[in-house]
């Protein structure tokens, strides 16, 4: 970082002012892909198929290296591999992938889904129970294997899955080590399609039945977790629809559910590779949006995949993140392939901008103060991300002593991070906060003669107080920046040299007389 530092100087002007100097920092932004809450690239464990994406990799592997910025790991499964029997629960196969990301203080994700072609996402002692339905082969092709659509308002289905979902609560509902669930127990893998829907959604003026089937599944799942960050895929209103008051839209978001996109460069065609960025913005104005491409392997001729036409541009994706505000995106893939695609840089540009990032572009603060007087820092602060911080942070600034233990620290009560404006088409827009405070409390020791601990401790040098409390004792400490809870807990990364593992960051040093 490059520092202006000034020597302490004290003047006993006539009427005993203190003054000092100031310190103005330019701190140097590092180009490191940051974990964050709320936030990052999504890594698909399971992806409807129980052994895509986590083939090639090592177990545990929580792509530190591969992938730096993956926060999250992902888990979208069949409801039948999950609840073989009815009330008896496979939770360690999820377990399984979930567990070496949490060691790494990393976030999980899930959606159960009862439609795939793949397989019966069903479980069979639920299709036992009397749930109606039409076996179709997958595109109507009668080569292709069977899969079976539900009636989406069947009353066993209904059941059968909530009573599922109320046991998946128990566990994840409200836990703090999870980033979102997709509304997934509606059309096939989630997504809101399937035969009958498609048809419905073509017969004119049945857009309110797809929409009434809809919310039957959204309440379920809001219902069912009420405390979790609920996520609907934008094909539940049609993937080809771009009416910007969508009111199945419009409904998930009064619930408070958020937005994600299944999947960019999957069915539009040039100039335009997804849909529904307006939607998006809709969404991202309150609520983290999640970004998910088409499978890389079947669209990327140039990488590989099984493409009739290439439909794959990896340049593009930052414009995707761009005009998503995405705070979360997966790129539908084996890790290692898409690295072998030449896809690190465009990656690595991403990483730089997904969710927020917030840049501290200056800093000025007395090099020197008293013991208790006022204190000013004025900072200016950017957020060079896509999206805010929609939790929130606050500010603070801490001092610390020769060990890095903190003896002192100013929380900015005024100022919330998530007043910070993204970096959108638009460009910067910098804040600058300025932030008051105290470095240390000097006080009398209270001595009216009534105080038996106070005699005691006079009676005992190693515990004399003397007449004066110094809460902060004078000498010369570190500066160090922070954001994170209103108590002042760091929990923010910043793209700073510093502690990293406590997100503490100096910026100079401070003398305290």
């Amino acid at each position: 970082m490059r520092t202006m530092k000034k020597e302490c100087v004290f003047a006993l002007a006539v009427l005993g002012a203190w003054t000092a100097s100031a310190a103005v920092v330019v701190p140097k932004a590092t180009d490191e892909a940051l974990i964050n809450p709320g936030m990052g690239f999504v890594h698909y464990a399971y992806s409807s198929r129980i052994w895509a994406y986590d083939t090639g990799l090592e177990p545990g592997d929580t792509l530190d290296d591969l992938i730096p910025g993956t926060s999250v790991v992902y888990m979208r499964l069949p409801w039948s591999y999950l609840e073989p029997e009815e009330g008896v629960y496979r939770w360690d196969i999820l377990d399984l992938k979930a567990r070496p990301w949490l060691e790494k203080g990393k976030k999980l994700a899930f959606r159960i889904a009862v439609m795939d072609h793949t397989l019966n996402s069903i479980p069979d002692w639920a299709m036992k129970a009397g749930i109606k339905g039409t076996w179709y082969h997958y595109r109507f092709r009668p080569e292709a294997a069977e899969w079976f659509e539900p009636e989406w308002d069947d009353p066993v289905l209904l059941a059968k899955h909530e009573a599922f979902l109320r046991a998946f609560a128990k566990r994840w509902d409200g836990n703090p080590d999870v980033a979102f669930v997709d509304v997934g127990s509606f059309g096939a893998y989630g997504e809101g399609h399937g035969p009958s829907l498609n048809r419905l959604r073509h017969k004119e003026g049945n857009t309110n039945e797809v929409d009434r089937l809809a919310r039957l599944h959204i309440d379920m799942a809001r219902r069912c977790l009420p405390n979790t960050y609920l996520v609907i895929s934008d094909d539940v209103g049609g993937s080809m629809n771009l009416d910007p008051n969508c009111e199945i839209m419009a409904y998930a978001r009064s619930l408070g559910i958020g937005f994600r996109d299944d999947s960019i460069f999957c069915a539009r065609r040039p100039p335009r590779w997804w849909s529904h960025e307006g939607w998006a913005r809709q969404f991202a104005k309150t609520l983290p949006v999640v970004v998910e491409t088409c499978h890389h392997v079947r669209r990327d001729k140039a990488g590989g995949g099984d493409a009739k036409d290439q439909a794959w541009f990896p340049e593009m994706l930052l414009q995707n993140l761009v005009e998503y505000q995405a705070s979360y995106y997966t790129v539908h893939s084996f890790p290692k392939h898409l690295l072998n695609t030449h896809h690190a840089p465009i990656l690595k540009q991403m990483a730089l901008r997904i969710g927020y990032r917030l840049e501290l572009r200056e800093v000025k603060f007395p090099d020197c103060v008293k013991v208790g007087a006022p204190v000013t820092i004025e900072s200016t602060w950017v957020n060079v991300g896509v999206a805010p911080l929609y939790a929130g942070a606050s500010l603070a600034w801490n001092l610390l002593n020769d060990k890095g233990t903190v003896v002192w620290s100013i929380v900015d009560p005024n100022f919330n991070f998530r007043s910070l404006e993204p970096t959108l088409e638009e460009g910067e827009k910098p804040q600058h906060v300025t932030t008051k405070g105290w470095f240390g409390f000097t006080t009398p020791v209270p001595d009216n003669g009534n105080d038996d601990v106070l005699r005691w401790a006079r009676a005992h040098p190693e515990f004399d107080p003397g007449t004066t409390v110094e809460l902060l004792k004078p000498g010369t400490y570190t500066l160090a920046v922070s954001v994170g809870r209103a108590d002042g807990k760091p929990e923010i990364a910043l793209p700073l040299a510093g502690d990293s593992a406590r997100r503490l960051y100096p910026v100079g040093s401070v003398t305290v007389r």
